[in-house]
C-alpha cells in the first residue's frame, strides 16, 4: 500500500495495482509533460503537469466511491498525452483537440500498462477502451466530471485564483447520483461555474498563454517539416523535445527557440497578439432538486448570464 496526500482531496491508501501504475514509465513520463503546453515557457510558475492532474483525477473518483477499475481508468485517462499537451493539436490543426485520444489505444498497447493490469486480474481493453462506462471520470460538457473538476480546481488553486477552503467547501457539496457527479445545491454550482471560467477564459485564453502556444506550435511544425523532429518524438517529455531542438544546427529553429529565452510582453491587439482557436468549453452543472436533475442555468440568472458572456467572448476571439 502507498499513502498519498493531496491538498485538494486529502489522504488515501492506494491498492497495489495503482501503486505499480504510478511507478511505471508511462506515468513517470507525465511528470515531464506540462498541462498548459507552452505555459511554463512563458510563465515558469504555470507548472501543473499531466501527472499531477492524472493522480488528482484518480483521487477524486476514489473520494466519491469509485471502484478500483474506475480509479485505474481515471489514473490512465491522459497517459497518451504528448509533450506540450494540446500544442500538438495546434501543430496538426486538429480543432477537436483529441490527438491524445486518437493514439490512446496504440500508446497503451505498446507500454507496460497491459501487463500491470493483467497481473491484477483485469482486462485492460475492457477497462480502458470503453471509458464511456466510467461515468464519474467522464461526462460530456456542460456537466461535471472528475476530469473537468480536477483540472479546474488544481490549476486555479495552484495559480492562486481560489483558496483551499473554498475548494474543500465545494467538494463537500458534490454528490453522486446514478454513478454521475452533481452539485447538491445552487450555490456550489454557481461557484464552480465562476471558477471554471477563470480557468478556460482567464487562464487558457490569457494572451500570454495563447501567444506561447502559437509560437511553440510554429516552432514544432517547422521542426517537423525540416525533419528535426518526427511525429513519434511527441511521446517524449517536454524537455526531451526542447533538447532535440537545441541540438539542431538549423538557424530558423534556433531563432524560434530564442523567443522563449527572454521576457515576453504581450499586448492585446499588437503584433504579438496571436490567436489559436481553442474549442468552446461551456459548463452548466445539473443540480439534484426534489429528485430531478435541473441545469443550474434554469435556476440561476447568474449562471445563464455567465455562460452567455463566455460564449460571446469565445466568438469575439475566434470567429
Amino acid at each position: 500500500m502507498m499513502q498519498i496526500n493531496d491538498p485538494l482531496y486529502g489522504s488515501f491508501s492506494l491498492e497495489s495495482v495503482l501503486v505499480e501504475l504510478l511507478q511505471s514509465e508511462p506515468l513517470e513520463r507525465l511528470k515531464g509533460v506540462y498541462q498548459g503546453g507552452a505555459s511554463p515557457l512563458v510563465h515558469p510558475s504555470w507548472n501543473v503537469t499531466r501527472y499531477d492532474h492524472s493522480l488528482g483525477t484518480m483521487l477524486l473518483v476514489k473520494r466519491l466511491g469509485a471502484s478500483v477499475e474506475e480509479q485505474i481508468a481515471a489514473l490512465l485517462h491522459d497517459v497518451s498525452h504528448t509533450a506540450f499537451s494540446h500544442v500538438v493539436d495546434y501543430v496538426f490543426d486538429n480543432e477537436q483537440e483529441d490527438y491524445h485520444e486518437k493514439i490512446f489505444e496504440k500508446t497503451v498497447k505498446a507500454s507496460t500498462i497491459p501487463s500491470i493490469v493483467k497481473r491484477a486480474g483485469l482486462d485492460w481493453e475492457a477497462l480502458l477502451l470503453k471509458q464511456e462506462k466510467w461515468t464519474l471520470l467522464e461526462q460530456a460538457a456542460p456537466e461535471l466530471c472528475a476530469d473537468r473538476v480536477d483540472y479546474t480546481l488544481r490549476d486555479m488553486y495552484t495559480y492562486g485564483h481560489i483558496s483551499l477552503p473554498d475548494a474543500h467547501r465545494f467538494l463537500e457539496q458534490l454528490i453522486v447520483h446514478n454513478g454521475k457527479m452533481y452539485c447538491s445545491n445552487l450555490l456550489a454550482a454557481e461557484w464552480f461555474v465562476e471558477t471554471y471560467y477563470k480557468e478556460v477564459i482567464g487562464f487558457f485564453m490569457d494572451p500570454l498563454n495563447v501567444y506561447g502556444n502559437d509560437r511553440l506550435a510554429t516552432l514544432l511544425r517547422t521542426a517537423l517539416n525540416k525533419k528535426v523532429l518526427q511525429e513519434a518524438n511527441f511521446l517524449l517529455r517536454d524537455k526531451d523535445i526542447l533538447a532535440k531542438l537545441s541540438q539542431s544546427q538549423d538557424e530558423e529553429i534556433h531563432r524560434l527557440l530564442q523567443q522563449f529565452e527572454r521576457p515576453i510582453n504581450v499586448e492585446l491587439g499588437g503584433e504579438s497578439d496571436k490567436h489559436i482557436k481553442t474549442k468552446l468549453r461551456l459548463i452548466d452543472p445539473s443540480i439534484l432538486s426534489e429528485g430531478k436533475l435541473v441545469p443550474a442555468s434554469q435556476l440561476s440568472e447568474k449562471v445563464a448570464t455567465t455562460n452567455k458572456a463566455a460564449k460571446k467572448r469565445w466568438k469575439l476571439e475566434f470567429i
